[in-house]
């Protein structure tokens, strides 16, 4: 009987110290999860962080470089512009020289006009022909 009572509670220690097993093992299993869940977690929070801080750079990096095309093309239009204004400076002088050109061809034409006017005029019949040509053979 003494046997069979100490047999009993050897058992009932036994089942008590599995039940204690058993309950030690899940809490360490939910804590395992729990866990990995967290680091589950705070890995795709820091992945997140990582990529909107990738656009941020990426939007940065456009916003420069758009920033550099304006510049770059306002200096471009401003040299085109000055290009133009040069052409247009260049085109008035020549314009300006032929003007005077043309004047100064005008003025020496009537000097000539006027110089030809008091020129004594050469004979009509000039070597024995009858108006300055031959009228018969040889």
């Amino acid at each position: 009987m003494n046997k069979e009572l100490e047999k009993m509670k050897q058992n009932q220690e036994h089942e008590r110290r599995k039940r204690i097993a058993e309950e030690k093992h899940k809490e360490w299993v939910q804590k395992k999860t729990e866990e990995e869940r967290r680091e589950r977690k705070r890995k795709l929070s820091q992945e997140m962080a990582e990529k909107a801080t990738r656009e941020l750079e990426k939007m940065q990096l456009r916003e420069k470089a758009d920033i550099k095309y304006k510049e770059w093309l306002k200096k471009k239009k401003a040299e085109e512009a000055e290009k133009k204004k040069k052409e247009k400076e260049k085109e008035k002088e020549r314009e300006a020289e032929l003007q005077e050109k043309r004047t100064r061809s005008e003025k020496i034409f009537k000097e000539w006009l006027q110089n030809a006017k008091n020129k004594p005029q050469p004979a009509l019949n000039g070597y024995g022909f009858p108006h300055g040509k031959s009228t018969g053979l040889y």
